[in-house]
């Protein structure tokens, strides 16, 4: 076996098609069938299987999956070590984010990293399902991603660590006869229309949720992924919607008002594939996204709560 191979076996346990892992390497998948065929001439156990029209790992192909991050990592760390590149200071660091982790960290970073010496970001948007912020770490050193406290976690082959543990507050226009209320329940939001996000965002599980306690399905009116544009939508009076409560920016016609009950919390977690670590930047750019985690979560309890967000749900 050798270091291409490993690394295509590990891309089809990730991806799950022989086809998508193709289109990952830049490469047809007939040479991606061809390496695994060669691999599996030095292994005495089968390492695929079919399942309908796929070609999907065995258990035995999984466990040599898991063990080529462990290979992939041990060379790349080799590598590094015949160069000064894992030691630049000022290497070059891509980070994505989704949209309210973007807009709440970047300028963070931006600020505290100007000037010399430090590492160059390279920033980008990526606001996608929950199942694809692990695919992200392919393209990128650093993703932001997002998922409901009560969510499975990652997959092991990519490493996360949580920078926020952030409440789900719900957002009504000034003036609603609810934003009266220091704490909502489930059963005094569900009689009013709602702004959700897509399927497949992790949000929907916690609407999922006031829908059971209170025993009745939701008035879903609008799909909006963006909260700034459902924070707009919240405004016109279209309907109620949950809003992150440290990294949505203050919209002068929207109270937020922590919701009982449902335990309504979001974790922010920063993935990267292990062998990123090996370098200086990434290692740089993990600890400054730490220091602006704590930075976001200080002004909670700092400020003054004009939208009603001094209660943790």
């Amino acid at each position: 076996m050798d270091e291409r191979q490993l690394r295509i076996l590990r891309e089809l346990g990730e991806l799950g098609s022989v086809s998508a892992v193709a289109e990952a390497l830049h490469v047809t998948p007939s040479a991606i069938s061809q390496q695994l065929r060669l691999l599996q001439r030095s292994i005495p156990i089968p390492l695929t299987e079919r399942a309908g029209r796929r070609v999907v790992l065995t258990e035995p192909g999984q466990a040599l999956a898991r063990a080529a991050i462990e290979v992939e990592t041990a060379l790349a760390r080799a590598r590094h070590t015949i160069t000064d590149f894992a030691e630049q200071p000022d290497g070059d660091v891509s980070l994505a984010a989704f949209h309210s982790a973007a807009s709440a960290f970047f300028p963070l970073l931006l600020r505290n990293l100007a000037g010399p010496g430090h590492p160059r970001l390279a920033l980008a948007d990526e606001d996608v399902a929950q199942d694809r912020f692990p695919i992200l770490t392919r393209d990128y050193d650093l993703v932001l991603a997002h998922r409901l406290a009560h969510s499975p976690p990652w997959p092991r082959t990519v490493a996360a660590g949580t920078l926020l543990r952030e409440p789900l507050d719900v957002a009504l226009p000034t003036g609603h006869p609810l934003a009266s209320k220091t704490l909502l329940s489930p059963h005094d939001v569900a009689d009013q229309p709602w702004i959700t996000v897509h399927d497949g965002f992790p949000l929907m599980s916690t609407i999922e949720a006031i829908a059971c306690v209170a025993g009745r399905s939701l008035d879903i009116a609008h799909r909006i992924d963006e909260f700034s544009v459902a924070a707009e939508a919240v405004a016109a009076g279209a309907g109620l919607a949950l809003m992150p409560r440290w990294t949505v920016r203050d919209h002068p016609n929207v109270v937020l008002r922590p919701l009982g009950t449902v335990h309504a919390r979001r974790h922010i977690d920063v993935l990267h594939r292990p062998e990123r670590t090996a370098r200086r930047a990434v290692r740089t750019i993990l600890a400054e996204l730490r220091r602006a985690a704590a930075e976001i979560q200080s002004k909670d309890s700092s400020a003054s709560h004009p939208r009603g967000t001094s209660a943790t749900p």
